[in-house]
C-alpha cells in the first residue's frame, strides 16, 4: 500500500493532526508489504490487529507491538501527530530547527523537544552509504568558539594569533565530497576526528574513497601520503583557490553550511554531540536536489531499526559528567553551605 505524502508544511500539518493517519502513514511506509513482527528474531508476518489500540499481536512470539517498536519512536509518550511535523521541519528547513522554536510549535518542553530532535537526527544518519569514487574532495576544519586572550600571540606584524594553531580548543572535523556526475549531485560525508594529522586523516580517506580515484585537497602536509594508491592534486590556499579542476570550493561550500547551521540555529553544540548535527546536515545536503516530502520520506524509512535514550545522551559521555550543569552546581554549592558549621553563638539560642 503506498502512502500519500505531503507536499508542503501546512498540508504535513493538516494531514498528520489525526493520530490515527499519522499512524497509518508510518505502517504504510516501514511496512509497505505487510506488517511484520519487528522483535530481534523473529520478523514474522503472523499478527493479529488487536482493536482500538493501534497494535498487533505476533502469533509466533506472543508480543504485543505498535508501529512504535524497533524504531526511534519506541517508548515514547508523545504521539506520532507531533513526531512526523517534527521530521518534516527538520528535514525542509536547510539551517535545521531549534529545541525552542520546535517546543513552541509542538506544545511541548524544550527538554522534550532536544529529545525528540536527537532521536531525528538518528533517523537520518546515513549507513551502509556507497564508497566515494571518480573526483573527491577533502578538506578538515575547525569548530568551535574563540579563544579570547587565551592562548593569544602578536606577531611581528602585530596580528594576533593562536598560540598552538586553528585546531586551539576546537572539535576537528574531516570531510569528503564526491564530485557530481551524470546529472546527479555531488555527495558529501563528514565526521569529528581527534586531530588533522597524517595518521588520523588517511585512514579516513583509504574508509571512505575508492582507490585510485582523483582526491583534491589544500597544501595541508597530512594529505600527502594519499599519492601512493591515490591521483593526488593539491592546492595552495596562500596562491590561489582555483586550478583547472583543482580546487576544494565544494567541499568549502559545506563547511559554510555546517557553521551557519551550528552559529545560527545551535549555537553552542558540545563536542560529543557534534557528529549527530553532521549527520543532519549531511542528509541535508545529499538529497538537496529532492522536494520537501521525498526528503522526508527518506527520512522516515530511516527511523526503523534504531534507536537512543535520554541516558545514553546525557549519561554516556565523560566530558558531560565532568561539566555539570548549572543545577549540579546549585546543588553542590548547597551541599557545601550545609556541611560548612556556622562560626559564633547564635542570638536565637
Amino acid at each position: 500500500m503506498e502512502a500519500a505524502v505531503p507536499r508542503t508544511l501546512k498540508e504535513a500539518v493538516t494531514y498528520f493532526a489525526d493520530d490515527e493517519t499519522a499512524n497509518g502513514f508510518f505502517v504504510a511506509i516501514r511496512w509497505p508489504n505487510g506488517v511484520a513482527c519487528p522483535r530481534y528474531g523473529c520478523g514474522s508476518a503472523n499478527v493479529v490487529t488487536i482493536k482500538n489500540r493501534n497494535a498487533w499481536r505476533c502469533r509466533e512470539c506472543g508480543r504485543h507491538f505498535s508501529v512504535k517498536v524497533g524504531t526511534v519512536f519506541e517508548a515514547s509518550p508523545i504521539g506520532l501527530d507531533k513526531w512526523l511535523p517534527a521530521l518534516w521541519l527538520l528535514t525542509a528547513n536547510r539551517n535545521g530547527v531549534s529545541s525552542y522554536e520546535l517546543g513552541r510549535a509542538l506544545g511541548v518542553t524544550q527538554k522534550t523537544a532536544w529529545f525528540m530532535l536527537h532521536r531525528l537526527r538518528l533517523a537520518l544518519k546515513e549507513d551502509g552509504a556507497p564508497i566515494l569514487s571518480g573526483e573527491v574532495e577533502a578538506d578538515e576544519t575547525f569548530i568551535g568558539g574563540k579563544k579570547k586572550g587565551q592562548g593569544l600571540f602578536t606577531n611581528a606584524l602585530g596580528m594576533k594569533k593562536l598560540a598552538h594553531g586553528p585546531a586551539t580548543g576546537k572539535a576537528t572535523v574531516f570531510g569528503m565530497v564526491q564530485r557530481g556526475k551524470d546529472g546527479k549531485p555531488s555527495q558529501v560525508r563528514a565526521m569529528v576526528v581527534p586531530n588533522h594529522k597524517a595518521s588520523t586523516l588517511i585512514p579516513k580517506i583509504y574508509e571512505n574513497i575508492v582507490p585510485g580515484s582523483t582526491i583534491y585537497t589544500d597544501a595541508l602536509r597530512s594529505y600527502r601520503q594519499a599519492d601512493r594508491d591515490f591521483v593526488h592534486e593539491f592546492i595552495d590556499h596562500s596562491v590561489a583557490y582555483v586550478n583547472g579542476r583543482i580546487t576544494t570550493n565544494r567541499i568549502e561550500n559545506f563547511w559554510s553550511c555546517v557553521k551557519r547551521m551550528l552559529h545560527g540555529t545551535y549555537i553552542a553544540v558540545r563536542p560529543f554531540h557534534l557528529d549527530a548535527y553532521l549527520d543532519e546536515q549531511v542528509f541535508r545536503f545529499n538529497v538537496r536536489d529532492q522536494k520537501d516530502g521525498a526528503r522526508f520520506v527518506a527520512g522516515l524509512k530511516g527511523a526503523d531499526g534504531r534507536r537512543v535514550t535520554y541516558a545514553v545522551l546525557t549519561s554516556s559521555h565523560p566530558l558531560w559528567r565532568l561539566r555539570p550543569g548549572r543545577a549540579a552546581r546549585a546543588e553542590a554549592r548547597r551541599r557545601k553551605l550545609d556541611e560548612t558549621p556556622i562560626s559564633g553563638v547564635s542570638d536565637r539560642l
